[in-house]
């Protein structure tokens, strides 16, 4: 009898552990097979390509054919590079094979509401504005299924404020999917959890993130989440540093390369951040009021230089001339 009762209870305990790790598993996975990228800009394409080359259906939507086809162009260019790379300049057959894949995985659309009626997951990545972020989530929340994942590339603006346009329901299948430019070298994702977010979302994100080849990070919906949050307050201390007149930008940048054992220095990166970029976050969190007054007080030197369209690498000057 003893035996038997003995026999018996190992019997459910391993039903038990069996049904609770397949439970553990499919809360995991809700299937994601095909994906809508609104954004053709650089991050846009570049997300776009790591998922098409991950063997996902993307849908690329922007509001004109030109972005499109300037976005259709990065990706071409840039999937290139990643076939040489990847195969080597001798392999020609291989690096074609793997472009020709990764482009058929790719369609266009100027619809974003078409496009994602039919998606698994949305990934936002347009212009840092709260009120355009809303917008577009409004009108996408009416057109996609209800179990449809929405996902914004924002990094500085509150998931959770982004995601008030969108229902109830909505809201527990909102994160963030931060990658970092440019998309197809880095191999960091932040995946932002909001209060809401259920776990079986975040796990599909993450898988998500992995099966493009990134690493993901899980963080909370706090400001700048985890990179921006260290690296922009070092960056904007540089800047009170020339403001101070305590030492050159030059001086500043080799300071941190040869004595920190960074691989830019401050200034460069910011130049390559972009300058309106860095002072659009430092104006938010300002306002925001979440981080403390010391790290968010005003450089009179950005400010400067962004009111005279120096904006850095991308307008040709910025703290360095990129122009000769």
């Amino acid at each position: 009898m003893l035996f038997t009762t003995a026999n018996t209870l190992r019997t459910s305990i391993s039903t038990y552990i069996r049904k609770a790790a397949f439970s553990s598993s499919a809360r995991h996975l809700k299937d994601i097979n095909s994906v809508t990228v609104i954004g053709a800009g650089l991050m846009g394409s570049g997300i776009v390509q790591v998922a098409a080359q991950a063997n996902y259906k993307v849908t690329m939507v922007d509001t004109t054919d030109a972005a499109l086809k300037n976005g259709q162009a990065i990706i071409t260019k840039s999937i290139k590079r990643v076939a040489k790379k990847k195969f080597g300049e001798e392999n020609a057959a291989e690096q074609q094979a793997f472009i020709d894949k990764a482009l058929s995985n790719i369609a266009v659309s100027t619809d974003g509401p078409a496009a994602v009626a039919g998606s698994d997951l949305v990934v936002e990545a347009i212009v840092e504005n709260i009120d355009v972020k809303q917008a577009l989530f409004k009108a996408l929340d009416q057109a996609a299924p209800a179990d449809t994942i929405f996902t914004s590339n924002t990094s500085s603006l509150p998931i959770t404020s982004i995601a008030e346009a969108t229902s109830a329901a909505r809201r527990e299948r909102f994160g963030g999917l931060h990658f970092f430019n440019p998309v197809p070298a880095m191999k960091l994702v932040e995946v932002v959890r909001t209060e809401v977010l259920k776990d079986e979302v975040y796990d599909s994100l993450a898988t998500f993130a992995k099966n493009t080849g990134k690493t993901p990070v899980e963080c909370k919906d706090t400001p700048g989440f985890i990179v921006n949050r260290l690296l922009v307050p070092y960056m904007m201390e540089a800047f009170r540093v020339l403001d101070r007149g305590d030492a050159k930008a030059k001086d500043i940048d080799v300071a941190m390369k040869l004595g920190a054992g960074m691989p830019m220095g401050p200034l460069e990166l910011a130049d390559f951040v972009g300058l309106d970029t860095m002072k659009f976050i430092i104006d938010g969190w300002a306002k925001e009021g979440k981080i403390e007054e010391a790290l968010v007080t005003p450089s009179k030197t950005l400010n400067s230089l962004v009111e005279q369209g120096s904006l850095g690498r991308k307008s040709g000057k910025g703290v360095y001339d990129y122009s000769k």
